[in-house]
């Protein structure tokens, strides 16, 4: 089987905000909130929703992601149930300005179309911008239409 290679995106700040403006946040969340996924029991109840973008990784192979250097994992909750996650790095190359690098960014098969992905990804974003990065990237399969089309 040959693979299409990821496609690259780039999302400037004026990028995110204009994907997070009012209309598009899932505003029928009656409390929401995103924490920092740091203990075994915040990654148990992770696994799952990253094996539904990692369909071909087995558990395990998803639970060594918490010891990489420099990956974070945030969750977003909408009251109590963790609906969201995105892992993410700092990173800074030769060639490329500081910059929060999305290595995976998935929302609950059973939450998608609500506005999730919007309010995690603008979440994501403040946080870069909080630690001075000028940019937020990612890469997305190119036979990955729902992706392409959220981006």
């Amino acid at each position: 089987m040959v693979l299409n290679p990821p496609s690259r995106v780039t999302l400037s700040q004026t990028d995110i905000r204009s994907i997070t403006g009012e209309g598009n946040v899932a505003s029928h969340m009656t409390t929401t909130g995103v924490e920092e996924l740091t203990t075994t029991d915040d990654w148990t109840n992770a696994v799952p929703i990253l094996r539904q973008l990692w369909t071909n990784v087995d558990e395990s192979a998803v639970r060594s992601w918490h010891d990489e250097d420099g990956y974070r994992l945030f969750g977003l909750y909408a009251d109590d149930e963790l609906v969201g996650v995105a892992g993410v790095s700092i990173q800074r190359g030769l060639h490329h300005a500081r910059h929060a690098w999305i290595h995976d960014f998935v929302v609950a098969e059973a939450h998608r179309g609500e506005g999730y992905g919007t309010t995690l990804l603008s979440e994501i974003a403040g946080w870069a911008h909080e630690r001075e990065c000028e940019y937020v990237a990612l890469a997305a399969r190119l036979e990955n239409e729902s992706a392409r089309q959220f981006y």
